[in-house]
Formats: C-alpha cells, sequence, structure tokens
C-alpha cells in the first residue's frame, strides 16, 4: 500500500494511502483540535462546532450538504474528542472529487448567528441527555477525577453552563485559530487518485490563509487520580450499575502502549480474557472489560462493570483479585493467544479503507508520522511477555484510582 504526501505552499498537508485491491474510498479531514484545546469561556466549542459544520456554508445549506451526500451514496460522518476532530466521507472511486469538493467547502462554515441559536439548542439537549445515561456521564466525571486540573479531564461536550454562555463571535474565533492549514490533514485511504486529491485540495484549500503555531498545552502525565475514591450517581431508571474505574497507563508517544493495549485485551477483552472467564461467562456481570487509552501525553487503564448494584462491592474485589493474579501467575499460552488476536485485529482493520483512515490520518496529525498495516503488526509481533510483565508492574492497575458508579442505587 503505497504512502503519499504533499504539502500545499500554506502548509495544508494532503495525504494517503493507496491501495490497488480497495473497491472503495475513504477521505477525511484531520483537525487537531479537542476538548484539551479549550479553557473555561469556549469548553465545549470543538463539539458545538463540528455540528455547525454541517449546518452550511456561505453558499450551500446544510439541506444541500445532506442531499449532496445522499445523492453519492456516501457514508459520512464526523467525531469530537479530546485531541481531534474529524470529518470524514467513504465514496465510490468516481465521486471522490465531489466528496473532497463538499467536504473542503465545508471547512469554511457560514456560522450563521440563527443556525448557532438553533443548533445551541441540540448541544445542550443533547449534554442533557448523555448525562442520564450512566455509561457517558460516568465516564466523564470519572476521567474529570482522575485528571483533575489536566486539559484532558475536560468533557467534549461542555457544560450547560458554558454551552449557555457561548456566543457565536467566540466560535468564529476559535474556528479562524484552529482549522487553519498547520493544524488540519486531508487524508484519504483505498482507491485513491493521489493527484486529482492534490489538484482538488490546491483548487479548494490552497487560498486558506495560514496561522502562526498553535501549541497545545502538555503537562506531565498524572501518575495517581486528581480525586482518587468513588462518586456515586443515582439515576433511578437504571435496571443495573454501571461501574467505572481509571487508572494511569502509557501514552500515545510511548513505546510501552503496544504491551499495554495487549496486557488490556488478555485482561478485559469481550470475549476469551480473565474478566470475561471470571464474571461474564458465570453469569455474575453483563459486562465487565478493560480497555487501554492513549493521548499525546497520558494514557489510562479503564475497567468497566455493569452488574446488579448488590454486586458491584465484592465484584470490583473480584477484578481487583483478578488484576493482582495476573502480576504473578500470566502464562505463555494466554499471552499468545491475545498476541494473535491483536495481530489478526491490525491485519483485519487493515483490509477497510474506513479503518485505514482513521489510523494513518491521526498518526499523520499527532506527529507527521506513516505506519503501515506491517508496521504495526511488527509492533505487536515484538511485545514480549517480560514486556506485559513489565507494563503491569510498572502502570498497576490496582493503583490509585478515580472511581464512579451510577445506577439505581442509593449514594452512601
Amino acid at each position: 500500500m503505497p504512502f503519499l504526501h504533499e504539502r500545499l505552499s500554506n502548509g495544508l498537508d494532503v495525504i494517503a494511502e493507496t491501495s490497488e485491491s480497495a473497491v472503495s474510498t475513504s477521505i477525511g479531514f484531520f483537525v487537531a483540535t479537542g476538548s484539551r484545546d479549550e479553557h473555561d469561556a469556549i469548553w465545549g466549542t470543538s463539539h458545538f462546532l463540528e455540528h455547525m459544520v454541517f449546518k452550511g456554508t456561505p453558499d450551500i445549506t446544510g439541506d444541500d450538504i445532506n442531499r449532496r451526500f445522499d445523492a453519492m451514496g456516501a457514508s459520512v460522518n464526523a467525531f469530537t474528542s479530546e485531541e481531534d476532530t474529524v470529518y470524514y466521507a467513504s465514496v465510490l472511486p468516481e465521486q471522490q472529487d465531489e466528496a473532497v469538493d463538499l467536504l473542503s467547502r465545508m471547512m469554511r462554515p457560514a456560522l450563521r448567528d440563527a443556525d448557532f441559536e438553533t443548533e445551541k439548542l441540540v448541544i445542550l439537549e443533547e449534554i442533557r441527555m448523555y448525562d442520564d445515561q450512566p455509561p457517558f456521564g460516568a465516564d466523564d466525571r470519572c476521567r474529570a477525577g482522575f485528571f483533575g486540573g489536566h486539559p484532558l479531564g475536560r468533557s467534549v461536550l461542555g457544560t450547560i453552563e458554558s454551552i449557555q454562555a457561548l456566543d457565536v463571535g467566540a466560535m468564529r474565533d476559535y474556528h479562524q485559530r484552529r482549522y487553519a492549514p498547520g493544524t488540519m490533514v486531508l487524508a484519504a485511504s483505498g482507491a485513491v487518485d493521489f493527484q486529482a486529491l492534490v489538484a482538488s485540495a490546491q483548487r479548494l484549500c490552497g487560498e486558506w490563509a495560514p496561522m502562526p503555531s498553535t501549541e497545545r498545552t502538555v503537562k506531565p502525565q498524572p501518575r495517581a487520580a486528581a480525586r482518587p475514591g468513588t462518586e456515586r450517581i443515582v439515576r433511578p431508571a437504571a435496571s443495573l450499575d454501571y461501574a467505572v474505574w481509571m487508572v494511569a497507563a502509557p501514552s500515545e508517544r510511548d513505546d510501552d502502549r503496544h504491551a499495554a493495549r495487549l496486557l488490556s485485551i488478555l485482561l478485559g477483552d469481550s470475549s476469551g480474557s480473565r474478566l470475561y472467564w471470571g464474571l461474564i461467562d458465570t453469569g455474575e456481570a453483563e459486562h465487565a472489560s478493560c480497555h487501554h487509552q492513549d493521548y499525546l501525553d497520558a494514557g489510562l487503564f479503564v475497567t468497566q462493570l455493569s452488574c446488579a448494584t448488590d454486586d458491584v462491592a465484592s465484584l470490583r474485589e473480584r477484578i481487583a483479585d483478578i488484576y493482582a493474579a495476573a502480576t504473578r501467575d500470566i502464562t505463555h499460552d494466554e499471552f499468545t493467544r491475545a498476541q494473535n488476536k491483536l495481530a489478526s485485529r491490525v491485519v483485519l482493520g487493515g483490509e477497510r479503507p474506513r479503518r485505514r483512515l482513521f489510523e494513518v490520518g491521526l498518526d499523520w496529525s499527532h506527529s507527521r508520522t506513516y505506519r503501515s498495516v506491517a508496521d504495526n503488526l511488527r509492533h505487536v509481533e515484538t511485545v514480549s511477555l517480560d514486556d506485559v510483565r513489565r507494563v503491569l508492574a510498572a502502570w498497576p492497575l490496582d493503583g490509585a484510582a478515580a472511581a464512579v458508579v451510577a445506577g439505581p442505587g442509593e449514594a452512601g
């Protein structure tokens, strides 16, 4: 899969991983901005702006955007995270130019006053909806409890108060600063005509004005929860308790992230892991998992549990015992199973243009680095059992944790 790269004179990077065997094309704009780049007065702007991009440009209405994508047969969407905002479309190869044209124009939205006020109501309702759903509200509170004042502790959605106070002028200023060539990447994967992609980018994006470099706030990795302990959120309508707790783990820039990911599969994958056999297969929990989440300068091991209210305390103790036992008795056989599972996911994901779009686009956006499927597979295959044991010792899953339990049980 050849990787191609060209930088426009204004600093916009255009990249593509092409494949002769692919029968679809995935295209996306990767904007290096998210909730960690906000402050109190503009908290939630990145996500709010994602919504506004779909409301139209000075010469294309929001309805026209939807109709044009629909006429292409495109699969189109966007997402905002703590570190990125991404807009993408998957289309037939013959629709590449039209998809790039539409996505590029969307990156310069109208941000009309009337649309802003209407969409603000949508955002406020979204915040209320997620806050009322245990997994979402609990995850946000747990992350805030772990990170404290670190920029990664900010909820992507913002708060009711921050969104109500936000004005369209602040959003326009944020867009001008963050949606500039130096913080954006146009990426494509699959059946890509790269020269046509570059030509489209030059025509549509070549006049975008570069902005001075916008430095991100980078702070030392928290090694312990800012607010350790357990917070209880009462949700009377819930049928089960949902518990989540977080401890420190390797960051995206740490080579140990590969061993950390493998460790999380061994301990808490959705099937065949220690948590699966110990709690789900026995019928004691509806869900029990552990996953590794990495950011540019921080990482987390996130443990999630769904079960009856009366069982939360005892099952959390069981999970702690499972984690403690892993420091002594991980076998070569279960390590090999987890390694094979991770390797299979890397290879199978490499056959999907959209999956590769996200991997290639985010890698380039974060570090101007390209990693092929073979590179990713090599990282998995070179992890050893000793590496996993070392990570488990250096980043203990029974370390100081921020925990939240949401469900029908009474606050204690």
